[in-house]
Order: structure tokens, then C-alpha cells, then sequence
């Protein structure tokens, strides 16, 4: 029961605390007026004109509600009616209490000039002060010595409350600076955090965006080659129309499963399961599946295969099948094409030929600075790779990508 009424209460001041934080001025003038109403109930500490003795005193301790918000100006103010009490009063004051009060707040709020000049106008005024009000002090020997003694003995004490009043200041002051600058770095931690978080979503539609790429335009170029050799071909062979329909219901399932999946990644619940991505051993499926579709391809491998990240294997199978893909839509019929995997000693050599009409094509078309090829070097490059594609010397169009075992760093 207790350590609940302790948990509750602690909430509480914190709140508290923090609202004062957030109003200083409204907490230094509450405190002003606190003052002043304690050093009017004590009598003014002043045996002269009780009208005299109030202004000074209001003079003296009304600045203090403006000592963090105008503190200069309000410690002009407290030693301009220092020096007229000096004049006018001949008893020492207790509203006084102001001038180390301003010597704390010049230190901790006010520029470095200013802190330098409260310090020694506040110990200044300790000589004037003790000269004026304490020098006449009988300590018990002759009275010149007596008074000298007096005067030095209260310029000391008072000279250490100032000393000590400016050295807090000064305490204050480092802490208020630590404490800024821990707000500096938390603000800068939070733009970089949210330029980290912009960089991260940006980086993450553009690999959703290649994904979708190479998922729909392989399974439509494949589906639409199916469809092509179907209606061709049921014209005198009905059992090759139908295995063409059963090629497209395939393909299309395939097709439907990887966008779900791509889709999934931007579910909020987190209770998705997803396939496995495809890597470097799924080419050989990958190349099957386009020779089902009716074009002639060979797979090529070369070397002794290497474990490469799975990001590397996925960039791979995706450049396959984006550059398959580009054969089936541009190379014609009855072309050929060779997926080619080179394992050399320092990196994946992959190379996607055809002796087809794909360079004629892509010019045709205008297609040559599509999505496709800029998707396929953006993968590349991530993973410390490249890709080249263009047209081939005697015909044909070719993409060779270079993959590194290990990324550059």
C-alpha cells in the first residue's frame, strides 16, 4: 500500500515540476512577492521613514521576478536602488538579500560579460556596504580600530556570500548548458532517425517495385507465349492447346502466390508466412518453365558453385528472369537464347544471350530505357555488382551481370 501511494505521488510531482519549468517568470514573481511580503512582516529591517524604507525595498526585490527572463536590465535595476539606499537609508536592509540573489542569476543566465561585471559590482558593493552600515561596530578596542575592524570583518562575510552566490550561479549555469546541449543531440538524433526511417522506406518501395516488375512481366510474357503457341497449335493438335491452358493456369498461380507475397510485406499483423525467395539453384526450374512457354534455351554452368548470401541469390535469379523475359517479349520467333553461370574465383559471372531481333526490338519499341534493365543494375549494384546489357555483335541482344561473392566495402 505504501509503494503505491509512493508511485502515485511520484507522478504527481513530476507534473508539477514540469509546469514550473515551462512558466519560470510566474514562479520568480511568486517568489518576488513572497519575499517582499516576508521583509514587510519583519518590520523593513529600518529605523527611517517607513515610506522610504517600502520603495526601496519593493525596488530592490521587484526585479527578481525578471531575473531569468531580463537579467540584465533587472540587475541594473537592483544596483541602481542599491546605491540610492546607500544615500538615503542609514540602517541596512533586509530586502538586500536581492543583490546576491542577482550575483546567482547573472552568473547563470547572463552573458559572459555580465557575469564578470555582477561578480565585481556585487563585491564592490560588499566594501561600500559594510563601510556604510557596519563599519561603527564596537569590537571591545579603540574605536577607530574598532571601526576599521568591523568594516573589513563585514566587507569578508558578505564578500563570501557573493563569492559563494556566483560560484553556484556558475554551477547552475554548466548544468543549464550540459542539459541544452543534450536537447541539441536528442533533435539531431530524431532528423536522423527520420531521414534514416525515409531512407529505409524509400529504399524498401523500390525493391517492392522491382519485385512486382520482374514477378509480372515474366509471368505475362510467359503466359502470353503460351497463349500464342496455344491458338496456333489447336488448330491441328488439341492435346498441345490444352497442355498450353495447363501452362497458363500454372504460371498464373505462380504469378497470383508471388504477389501475395510481395503484398504480405505491407501487412501490419506480422502473422504472414511466406515462401522462400528464389535463389541461384531455382534458375534451373526458372529456365525450365520458359522452355515450356515454346523458346529454346540451354543452361550453362561453369565452376565450382559458391554459398552466396541470400540477397545475391535473389538478385541473381531476378536478372535471369528479367533478361528471359526480354527474349521472350523482343527476340522473335524461333530464336534461341543461353543463360550462362560462371563461377569464378571472385564472383558470379551470368550471362543471358540470344541470336533473336531484341536489339531491333527494343529500338522499335522504345523500351530500351525501361524499368527492366534499370531495375536489373539497381540489384546488381546493391549487392557490389554490375550489369551491362546491349545488343550483340552479329545480332542478338545480351545482359552480363558480375556478382561478387563478398560485397565491396
Amino acid at each position: 500500500m505504501t509503494t503505491q501511494v509512493g508511485a502515485d505521488r511520484q507522478p504527481a510531482l513530476e507534473r508539477v515540476s514540469r509546469r514550473l519549468r515551462e512558466h519560470p517568470f510566474l514562479v520568480d514573481a511568486a517568489l518576488a512577492v513572497l519575499l517582499f511580503f516576508l521583509v514587510v512582516t519583519s518590520g523593513l529591517g529600518s529605523d527611517d521613514s517607513t515610506s522610504v524604507v517600502l520603495v526601496l525595498s519593493l525596488a530592490l526585490i521587484a526585479p527578481l521576478a525578471w531575473r531569468r527572463r531580463a537579467t540584465v536590465p533587472a540587475a541594473i535595476a537592483v544596483t541602481v536602488a542599491g546605491l540610492v539606499e546607500l544615500v538615503v537609508l542609514s540602517q541596512f536592509l533586509l530586502a538586500n538579500v536581492a543583490a546576491p540573489a542577482m550575483v546567482y542569476a547573472l552568473a547563470a543566465y547572463a552573458p559572459a560579460a555580465w557575469r564578470r561585471a555582477g561578480l565585481v559590482v556585487g563585491l564592490v558593493g560588499a566594501l561600500l556596504a559594510a563601510d556604510r552600515y557596519f563599519g561603527n561596530v564596537y569590537l571591545g578596542v579603540g574605536s577607530g580600530y574598532a571601526s576599521l575592524q568591523g568594516t573589513v570583518i563585514s566587507a569578508a562575510a558578505i564578500a563570501v556570500l557573493v563569492l559563494a552566490c556566483w560560484a553556484m550561479g556558475s554551477v547552475k549555469r554548466g548544468r543549464l548548458l550540459r542539459e541544452q546541449g543534450l536537447r541539441e543531440r536528442a533533435e539531431l538524433l530524431e532528423v536522423e532517425r527520420d531521414q534514416e526511417m525515409a531512407l529505409a522506406a524509400s529504399a524498401e518501395r523500390a525493391r517492392i517495385a522491382r519485385e512486382m516488375h520482374d514477378v509480372v512481366a515474366h509471368s505475362l510474357s510467359v503466359v502470353i507465349a503460351q497463349a500464342d503457341g496455344g491458338r496456333y497449335a489447336g488448330r491441328t493438335d488439341p492435346g498441345a492447346a490444352i497442355g498450353a491452358l495447363e501452362q497458363i493456369a500454372a504460371t498464373g498461380r505462380t504469378a497470383l502466390t508471388d504477389m501475395r507475397s510481395l503484398l504480405g510485406v505491407l501487412r501490419e499483423d506480422g502473422a504472414q508466412e511466406f515462401a522462400p525467395q528464389p535463389d541461384v539453384a531455382a534458375i534451373t526450374d526458372l529456365v525450365a518453365d520458359v522452355q515450356r512457354s515454346g523458346l529454346d534455351v540451354d543452361l550453362i554452368s561453369e565452376g565450382a558453385p559458391v554459398e552466396l548470401a541470400a540477397g545475391t541469390q535473389l538478385a541473381a535469379y531476378r536478372i535471369t528472369q528479367e533478361s528471359l523475359t526480354n527474349v521472350l517479349k523482343h527476340a522473335g520467333p524461333a530464336s534461341r537464347a543461353w543463360v550462362r553461370l560462371h563461377w569464378r574465383e571472385d564472383a558470379l559471372e551470368l550471362s543471358v544471350l540470344d541470336d533473336g531481333r531484341g536489339a531491333a526490338a527494343v529500338r522499335e519499341t522504345g523500351d530500351g530505357g525501361g524499368h527492366g534493365v534499370l531495375g536489373m543494375r539497381e540489384r546488381a549494384a546493391l549487392h557490389g555488382g554490375r550489369v551491362d546489357a546491349g545488343p550483340r555483335h552479329g545480332g542478338g541482344f545480351g545482359v552480363h551481370a558480375v556478382l561478387p561473392y563478398r560485397q565491396r566495402r
